[in-house]
């Protein structure tokens, strides 16, 4: 049994600790950070712009968005694989719900899945062989209308003519 002064110090140290929120989590689990980028989608309604965090090594390709609690409108992560290829993903550990945008080489993207369960086991997966897999929040693939086929531009897809 814990002296009564020890019990009211833990229970102001867990208090403390869930305020902190992410950045206590991030520092204690030893999370990785991103590097920032830019990159715009062109649908037939017009080009949106995003401020994207890359995943480009395997360990940010594990850690992705876990954790997160909320990511600003115009935010996302891309996914880079580097090569063609099938990709699964799932959301162990993520609270936030995503769209996920599956896109070839040349910045074409090849599907989408929408609204994703926050903390699902389920697999999801590309429809043929990707090189990126773009993360935006929730519902933003249909309030923008952006649909297979359409365009993404970033430094990591091929200059289309």
């Amino acid at each position: 049994m814990y002296p009564k002064k020890l019990k009211i110090s833990r229970r102001i140290f867990i208090s403390v600790s869930a305020f902190l929120g992410f950045s206590t989590l991030a520092w204690s689990q030893g999370l990785l950070t991103f590097e920032k980028s830019k990159l715009k989608i062109r649908t037939l309604k017009g080009e949106n712009s995003f401020e994207v965090e890359l995943a480009v090594t395997e360990r940010q390709h594990s850690q992705g968005l876990m954790y997160r609690r909320s990511m600003a409108a115009n935010a996302g992560m891309l996914f880079d694989y580097g090569s063609m290829r099938h990709i699964r993903m799932w959301m162990k550990n993520t609270y936030l719900p995503l769209d996920m945008i599956f896109i070839d080489s040349k910045g074409k993207i090849i599907n989408i899945v929408e609204r994703t369960i926050p903390h699902s086991l389920s697999v999801i997966s590309s429809r043929g062989r990707v090189r990126a897999v773009l993360e935006l929040n929730s519902g933003t693939a249909s309030r923008l209308g952006i649909i297979e086929g359409d365009r993404v531009v970033h430094s990591i897809f091929q200059e289309i003519e």
